[in-house]
């Protein structure tokens, strides 16, 4: 009879062992079904951030290549606006020495004053 104690006691054991384990279990697979759930959130979560992200990165590109376009545009016309300005200095310019030698040439043959050296 002492030996039917123990051994249903160890068969009382054995079952509430059992039956933490499986306790145990089911708490774990709900935890990591919790986890997988908050996963899914923080991947859903992450998904429109890294949209917005993306969004506010490109509109700021756009915006520096829009800002860059009219720094061309500004550049090529002031670029053109020197040109002509040293072509018409170079006109200008070759009219004077037009100019000062025509008057060279008028000064040299007036006649000879006796009085200015």
């Amino acid at each position: 009879m002492k030996s039917a104690k123990p051994n249903g006691s160890n068969q009382s054991s054995e079952i509430d062992f059992t039956g933490n384990i499986h306790e145990l279990t089911r708490a774990s697979d709900g935890f990591r079904q919790t986890e997988i759930i908050g996963d899914e959130i923080a991947a859903n979560s992450l998904g429109p951030l890294l949209r917005r992200v993306s969004e506010a990165s490109s509109r700021e590109i756009d915006f520096l290549i829009s800002e860059l376009q009219t720094l061309n545009k500004k550049l090529e016309t002031d670029g053109n606006r020197i040109q002509r300005d040293i072509e018409e200095y170079a006109q200008l310019n070759q009219h004077v020495m037009e100019l000062t030698t025509i008057i060279a040439d008028s000064v040299r043959k007036l006649p000879a004053v006796s009085g200015i050296s």
